[in-house]
């Protein structure tokens, strides 16, 4: 049993005492520059307002997207927000709100819908503008929201949605 005991022990030492010497004799300085080159990715700027919780993003002007899209593609798009949201008119609510004329509309204001204090405290109105901020990731524009959607990252899908629910209500909002 001892000569087992003593066989392990002395294996150990070997492994460790050649490791140290393979580290002696293989030395390799570190690079200065790291071989893989990552490219720079550049981020929004974006600020929080102490008294909404609100994100505001510098995330371009979307009256000058509305030009490069289309409603119809905005109904193609808005097949994501489908499973939670009707936007026909007389269209009930879902898991979400009814967005029949939400553009103009205060949010948190369709008087049948269960909103999250955030939403129901929130106490604007959709403009273009508002509902693009809210769009790219509605968590980061109306802290405490339930919406649990990740929201739509390209401005141009963004834009597309916003002229499609633009059209979907008795009063659009005009595109100037």
């Amino acid at each position: 049993m001892n000569k087992i005991i003593v066989s392990i022990i002395f294996a150990i030492i070997i492994v460790i005492g050649i490791d140290k010497v393979a580290d002696v004799i293989f030395y390799v300085e570190k690079p200065e520059k790291s071989a893989y080159q990552v490219a720079t990715v550049t981020t929004v700027a974006s600020t929080t307002s102490a008294e909404t919780g609100s994100v505001s993003s510098e995330s371009g002007n979307i009256m000058a997207l509305f030009s490069s899209t289309s409603a119809t593609e905005g109904a193609k798009v808005f097949k994501k927000c489908a499973a939670c949201h009707s936007i026909a008119e007389n269209g009930g609510n879902k898991i979400g709100p009814a967005l029949w004329g939400v553009l103009g509309r205060s949010a948190g204001s369709i008087p049948d819908y269960k909103y999250s204090k955030a939403m129901a405290a929130y106490g604007k109105n959709w403009s273009f503008e508002e509902m693009n901020g809210f769009l790219i990731k509605p968590k980061d524009w109306i802290k405490g929201t339930k919406m649990s959607f990740a929201g739509l990252k390209k401005p141009k899908e963004r834009a597309a949605v916003i002229l499609y629910m633009n059209e979907n209500t008795n009063s659009p909002l005009p595109l100037q």
